[in-house]
């Protein structure tokens, strides 16, 4: 039953997070905006149109989207989303769990790559770029609950072993969680650090390495997305929230409430703000860096 859970959250729960974006960015803007399920129905949509790919272009191409997602749902079997431990659960999964987040990176930004487009290729390259910036984020923030729970698995340091804000470790592990915040707007290409609604040739990234992409494709590229957005809202809800310490049902039904209020979040702070200058992205994702370091420091010593 468990496993059945995890599933359903895992697959059904991602294309949500879209709609309630879209919903509460149309809210604070004074407008009807689209339905909350919009984001299900635009999946359908895509997956019965035909797709048009370019002679120019070779497997890499098809395989990126396919490499995205599967990284992506993978990655989510190794996350507690629960009451229960995660499905695939290992010592050192941790480190597992970031290598298939930047294979499907390298997979999405090669096939970017392959259309032969300057344009696409700028976008890869941003992207790379971002990474190098983010992965030492998400790392040292792993790190820091490495030295609080003394596990290396993503199911003890999110389960019920990980310490509460509201224990000692409250001050290192607040200073993760903005670090983590950080990362989840950067990893996911969301407003400051990109705006996903934009086509201007000086501010894409991540729409950018899409833009030949049509049809199924594209909705398994938007569905991957919508799943990495999921995972990093779950890290983030099972770090503040005291979630393994009480009755299962409680687990099952806090996880998607945080994670739409953290959609929420995200919608409210694109509603808010705009995209910031592209070159202080990188001073931004250090900032990130250094949270998550401080925060090590404060368990280290």
């Amino acid at each position: 039953m468990n496993l059945v859970l995890h599933l359903l959250l895992l697959t059904l729960l991602p294309p949500l997070m879209g709609g309630v974006i879209g919903r509460v960015r149309a809210l604070v803007a004074g407008r009807r905006g689209p339905p909350l399920l919009q984001p299900y129905y635009e999946l359908v949509k895509l997956a019965q149109k035909s797709a048009v790919i370019s002679p120019t272009t070779s497997w890499v191409f098809l395989a990126g989207p396919v490499v995205g997602l599967t990284t992506a749902l993978v990655a989510g079997l190794m996350l507690p989303l629960g009451a229960a431990s995660a499905p695939l659960s290992f010592t050192g999964d941790l480190v597992a769990f970031a290598y298939l987040l930047g294979l499907g990176r390298f997979f999405t930004s090669a096939a970017a790559l392959d259309t032969g487009s300057a344009f696409e290729g700028m976008g890869a390259a941003r992207e790379a770029t971002y990474s190098a910036l983010i992965e030492p984020a998400l790392l040292l923030g792993m790190m820091a609950l490495v030295l609080s729970t003394g596990s290396t698995s993503l199911a003890a340091l999110l389960g019920g072993g990980a310490p509460s804000p509201l224990s000692v470790a409250g001050a290192p592990l607040l200073l993760v969680g903005v670090s983590l915040f950080l990362v989840l707007l950067a990893e996911n290409s969301r407003v400051p650090f990109d705006d996903p609604a934009t086509h201007l040739e000086l501010t894409m990234v991540h729409e950018v390495m899409v833009l030949d992409h049509s049809g199924p494709l594209l909705g398994l590229i938007q569905y991957g997305a919508w799943v990495k957005l999921t995972l990093f809202a779950a890290i983030l809800v099972r770090l503040l929230l005291p979630l393994g310490w009480g009755p299962a049902w409680a687990d099952w039904a806090l996880l998607p409430v945080g994670v739409v209020v953290v959609a929420a979040g995200i919608g409210a702070i694109e509603s808010s703000m705009a995209r910031t200058r592209l070159l202080l992205v990188p001073r931004m994702l250090v900032s990130a860096c250094l949270l998550s370091a401080f925060g090590l420091l404060l368990l280290a010593r």
